[in-house]
Parts: structure tokens; C-alpha cells; sequence
């Protein structure tokens, strides 16, 4: 069983999806894996002014029922000269041993909740290497997330991404070893997600029951 996780770091709604990713790596530690992509947003994806910004939290909050508003003093007009910088330093930072979800997860708060211009490359590479406890190096992070490599693999998970044929984030996808695979857009709630595991991992057991009394499929 595999999870994998499409986000965007600074997307107000991959903030809302963490505490169900976090929940499904707990319950099923062991019996799946789990990895996290970035899927960059298009120009037209992002809040046009700080205001409109304010707005889709205020919807989000609500849905979510949240007891605090995020944070919108991140925003900044999508620059033309390239793509926010937290995405890139956060996939930049697996290469230095973080890739689990602690660095990102320190983007996303700054953003989300503090209002910090995690947009910008030398904010985005402080919150990081505070979050590292000192174990990241801010030049050699920086070098890493301005690097084609980095650039190159952000684009692979976006092609990815748009391959399932869906367009929003959190985006989740779980495949078992009976190549069965479910695909979630823009869900944020634990329960669907679950309850699918949970399916497919009762139809992979099933299936090895089955083999272990009965052996492969004859031939011809």
C-alpha cells in the first residue's frame, strides 16, 4: 500500500488537509508508505489581492469550523519571474535528510498562521534552517532549492499530479498491490480516506488469503 500526498505548501487548504495526513500515517504505519509532492498551483490558481486572499480563509475557516482565521500577511502578487519560493526549499531540504514533513509543516505555519513572506526565498530559507535546529546550512540550502535538479523534480510531481487528471490540492493517492488505486482532489477529512484504505487492505488480504490455499492462476 502507498499514499501520496500532492500539496502545495502555502495552499490555505493543504493546511487544512495536515492533520489527516498526519492521522493516516499513524494508524497505518507499517502497513502502507507515505510520500509527500509538491504540485505547484498555476498563476490563475492564486488570490488575485490580500483582500480576496482574506476571503477564501474566511470561507475555509468556517468549513473547517476553525476556531482562529489563517494568517493572509504572506501574500504577495504571483511573481512573474518564478514560482513562490517555500515549495522549493521544502522538496530542497530532502535532500540534506529532511524528508519527512517537519521542514514544510514550518513553511505552512509561517505562512498560514504567522503571515510570513515564506514566498521569498531568504525567508522561506530562515524558516527552514530554524526549523532544522541548526542542521541545515542556509547557502548550501539555498544553492540546492535554486538548483534545475530541484526544478526538475517539482515538475516531474506536478506532471504527475495533472495526470490523474485532477486540478486541486490536497490531492491524495493510494495504490495497494492489487493495482488498485483510489484518487482524491481536494478532500481535507480523514473518513473517506480511511474508509478506502481500510477497503483495500481487507481486498490485498483477501487476495493473499486466496493465493496462499490456492495457489496463482493455472496456466492457459
Amino acid at each position: 500500500m502507498k499514499v501520496t500526498y500532492y500539496l502545495e505548501v502555502i495552499s490555505s487548504w493543504c493546511y487544512w488537509g495536515e492533520p489527516a495526513w498526519a492521522e493516516l500515517k499513524r494508524r497505518y504505519a507499517g502497513r502502507a508508505t507515505f510520500e509527500w509532492k509538491i504540485a505547484k498551483m498555476t498563476a490563475a490558481d492564486w488570490p488575485v489581492s490580500r483582500a480576496q486572499c482574506d476571503w477564501f480563509y474566511r470561507r475555509s475557516g468556517t468549513v473547517m469550523r476553525a476556531p482562529f482565521m489563517l494568517n493572509a500577511g504572506w501574500y504577495e502578487p504571483f511573481p512573474s519571474s518564478g514560482y513562490p519560493a517555500a515549495s522549493f526549499v521544502a522538496e530542497a531540504a530532502k535532500d540534506f535528510g529532511f524528508a519527512g514533513d517537519e521542514i514544510r509543516l514550518a513553511l505552512s505555519h509561517a505562512a498560514d498562521r504567522e503571515g510570513r513572506k515564506v514566498g521569498q526565498l531568504a525567508e522561506a530559507i530562515a524558516v527552514a534552517v530554524q526549523a532544522s535546529e541548526g542542521k541545515l546550512d542556509a547557502v548550501t540550502l539555498r544553492a540546492a532549492a535554486e538548483s534545475p535538479a530541484v526544478a526538475a523534480r517539482i515538475e516531474a510531481s506536478t506532471q504527475e499530479f495533472f495526470a490523474h487528471q485532477i486540478k486541486q490540492r490536497p490531492a491524495f493517492v493510494i495504490e495497494d498491490a492489487i493495482s488498485d488505486k483510489a484518487v482524491f482532489s481536494g478532500l481535507v477529512r480523514l473518513e473517506p480516506l480511511a474508509a478506502t484504505i481500510d477497503a483495500m487492505l481487507a481486498d490485498t488480504a483477501a487476495y493473499a488469503s486466496f493465493k496462499a490455499h490456492f495457489g496463482g492462476p493455472p496456466p492457459g
